[in-house]
């Protein structure tokens, strides 16, 4: 039965409210019967608790918390004695490998391109990312031989056939798919998510440039001196060029309350070409969708297909103005035809593009590694 199942998650990286971890997956298995426990750094200020947490420090220093936060989070979780350890960092790899024995499971849960990431990561000159990218590779495969595997992309299967792609959709939420939105004297251009140079931030700050009337707003984590050079880069425009969370983690309470405010033109997501996001569908796109929200994204291949496919937006050369501009103007300029993307995009994302999907995939998981049978469901 689901009640008698000890879960814990793991993160010594992920903020823990983290949506994907916190919101979807835990509470969903909570919801779903299991006894759930997140392991994490827990700010002081942390409120959610309908999942239990177990607390471990915050380091300021990077590399002191790759090396005790992991020792820490060994330690933790062996007493805890859980029979499922469900782990959400590559840093965690040889936590969940010790952990492994006879009697429980461990599931790696790969949110993110890892290989990819960590070439384009300026850490380190680009020979030694190359190699600590190949040694990640090794390690994979070495400590994951005996663990489940969960994608948070489809294209994750490439590398790991064998995984389940339990994919980053949305929960949805009756306000927003409710929502009649108007799109005449639309002038804001939303964007959520982490703030950094390789997810369009200076490509983003340059936008208000390029039409007075424009306000760009950004909610997520920014580093305060990269908010200070897109503040310089947008010029004459950095006047309507907002950050909202500069220096600071931006809850998602306060992500779904900019979703619902009015004035929104289209969500935007202008990344220049990396091989990192490529091939990725971003959580953002199905959010904006989801918020009947038309899209500005970049014209890779795959996010064009994209947006062919469900008809929610436009692409455009990232580093184009001209590109950019002419798609804002497209969408202003025709008010009912922004309105028909937003609510092309909003009906797939209720038809099948949501969390709910994805929630019994991982139900469905979670009961076959514990040999729970369909009658057998608590909770469900």
């Amino acid at each position: 039965m689901r009640q008698s199942v000890n879960v814990m998650h793991m993160t010594t990286l992920h903020h823990p409210l983290d949506p994907r971890i916190y919101y979807k997956q835990c509470r969903s298995l909570k919801k779903a019967g299991y006894d759930v426990t997140l392991l994490a750094p827990v700010p002081s200020n942390t409120v959610e608790e309908e999942v239990p947490f177990e607390p471990l420090p915050k380091y300021r220093n990077r590399w002191k918390g790759l090396l005790f936060g992991t020792v820490r989070a060994y330690f933790r979780a062996r007493k805890a004695k859980a029979d499922v350890y469900h782990i959400h960092d590559p840093e965690l790899l040889p936590v969940g490998w010790l952990l492994k024995n006879k009697g429980n499971h461990v599931i790696y849960d790969i949110h993110e391109d890892y290989e990819t990431g960590i070439v384009q990561r300026q850490y380190f000159n680009r020979p030694v990312r190359k190699l600590i990218a190949a040694v990640y590779k090794k390690v994979v495969a070495v400590c994951t031989r005996s663990m489940e595997l969960i994608l948070a992309e489809k294209y994750y299967q490439e590398k790991y056939p064998q995984g389940t792609c339990i994919l980053n959709y949305p929960l949805l939420q009756q306000k927003l798919t409710e929502m009649d939105r108007s799109f005449e004297d639309a002038d804001g251009l939303l964007y959520t998510g982490n703030v950094t140079k390789d997810r369009g931030a200076l490509q983003h700050a340059v936008l208000p440039e390029l039409d007075g009337r424009l306000t760009v707003h950004l909610y997520g984590y920014c580093p305060e001196g990269l908010a200070a050079e897109m503040k310089q880069k947008a010029g004459e425009g950095a006047g309507r060029l907002y950050v909202h969370g500069e220096g600071y983690y931006v809850p998602k309470t306060d992500i779904d309350a900019a979703y619902e405010k009015s004035g929104w033109l289209a969500g935007i997501a202008l990344f220049p070409p990396t091989e990192h996001y490529m091939k990725k569908e971003l959580t953002k796109f199905f959010e904006y969708m989801a918020a009947g929200l038309p899209v500005i994204c970049s014209n890779y291949p795959a996010w064009q297909a994209f947006m062919d496919t469900y008809q929610c937006g436009i692409c455009v050369d990232p580093d184009n103005k001209e590109e950019m501009k002419r798609a804002v103007e497209t969408l202003r300029g025709n008010p009912a035809e922004a309105k028909a993307m937003g609510e092309r995009g909003r009906k797939a994302v209720q038809e099948h593009l949501h969390w709910g999907r994805e929630e019994e995939k991982l139900i469905d998981l979670y009961d076959r590694l514990n040999g729970i049978k369909a009658g057998e469901n608590d909770g469900r």
